[in-house]
C-alpha cells in the first residue's frame, strides 16, 4: 500500500482559486494605496507640475514658454504628473504587497535576500530620478536653449510632449541606477561569476553608449550623462558583488550541503 499523501479531489483547483483571491486582494491594497496618495495630492496638481517643469522654465529664454495644444491638456497633464508622484510615494507599499504574495513560496535564504534588494532597488531608482532632475535636465535644457538661440526660432514646448520626455528620462535613469543591484543578483545567484563580469566590462561600456544613444536626445552631452554613470555603476556593482558573494563558494552552498547531508542520512 502506498504511503504517498493523497490529494483530495478538487484540492488543486481550490488552491489555485485561493491564490487568485489573495492576488486580487494584494492588487486591491496596492491600488488603494496609490489612489489614497493621489487624492491627498490632487489639490496641489498644478504646483506639482510647475515643480516638474522648473528645470525647463528656468532654461527658457525670456520669450519662451510652455504651451497647451490639446484642449484637455491643461487638466490631464498635471493629473498624470500627480499620479506618477503618487505611485512613486506608494511604491514601498506596492512592493510590500508583491513581497507578501510571493514570500510563502521562497526558501529562507531567498527571503533574507529579497528585503535588502527591494530597499536598495527603491532607493537607487529614486537616486536615478533625482540625478536626472537636478543634473541632467538643467544641463540638457540649457544646452538646447543656447543652441536654439542663433536660429531665431521661438522655443515653445507643449506640456504633453514635455511630460513624455520627462517620463522617458526618469525611466531611463531610474533603471540605469539599478545596475549594481542587477550585478549583485547575477553574482549572488550564481548566474554569472565575478570573473566573467569583469571579463565582459568592455562590452558593457560599448553597450552603455549604445543604450544612451537610443534613449536620450540626439546630443552628445545627454548621452554622456547617461553612459558614464552607467559604467561607474557597473563598477560599483562589481565592488558590491565582491562583498556579498564569497568567491570560490556557491551562492547556495549551505543549502546544497544540507541537502547532501539529508540525502546521506536517509540512505
Amino acid at each position: 500500500m502506498s504511503d504517498e499523501k493523497q490529494i483530495p479531489e478538487g484540492g488543486t483547483e481550490e488552491t489555485f482559486i485561493s491564490h487568485l483571491v489573495e492576488l486580487r486582494n494584494r492588487i486591491i491594497r496596492a491600488g488603494t494605496s496609490v489612489i489614497v496618495v493621489f487624492l491627498s495630492l490632487v489639490y496641489w496638481a498644478p504646483d506639482i507640475f510647475r515643480l516638474l517643469a522648473r528645470p525647463l522654465t528656468q532654461s527658457l529664454p525670456a520669450d519662451g514658454k510652455l504651451i497647451v495644444t490639446d484642449i484637455t491638456g491643461s487638466f490631464f497633464v498635471p493629473m498624470k504628473v500627480t499620479l506618477m508622484v503618487a505611485f512613486v510615494i506608494a511604491l514601498p507599499i506596492v512592493l510590500y504587497q508583491v513581497w507578501a504574495f510571493i514570500a510563502p513560496g521562497l526558501y529562507q535564504h531567498e527571503k533574507k535576500l529579497v528585503m535588502p534588494l527591494v530597499v536598495s532597488s527603491y532607493s537607487l531608482f529614486l537616486i536615478g530620478m533625482a540625478f536626472a532632475y537636478f543634473l541632467v535636465f538643467p544641463t540638457v535644457f540649457h544646452f538646447i536653449a543656447h543652441y536654439n538661440a542663433p536660429l531665431g526660432a521661438e522655443m515653445n514646448t507643449d506640456i504633453d510632449n514635455y511630460l513624455s520626455f520627462v517620463l522617458t528620462m526618469f525611466m531611463a535613469f531610474g533603471v540605469t541606477f539599478e545596475v549594481p543591484v542587477v550585478v549583485v543578483v547575477l553574482a549572488r545567484m550564481g548566474v554569472v561569476s565575478i570573473a566573467k563580469l569583469k571579463q565582459i566590462r568592455p562590452y558593457v561600456v560599448v553597450g552603455a553608449f549604445v543604450l544612451a544613444a537610443v534613449v536620450t536626445p540626439p546630443d552628445i552631452l545627454s548621452q554622456l550623462l547617461l553612459a558614464v554613470p552607467l559604467c561607474i555603476l557597473y563598477e560599483l556593482g562589481l565592488i558590491a558583488a565582491r562583498i556579498f558573494v564569497k568567491q570560490g563558494q556557491a551562492p547556495n552552498g549551505e543549502d546544497k550541503d544540507s541537502g547532501e547531508e539529508d540525502g546521506k542520512a536517509t540512505s
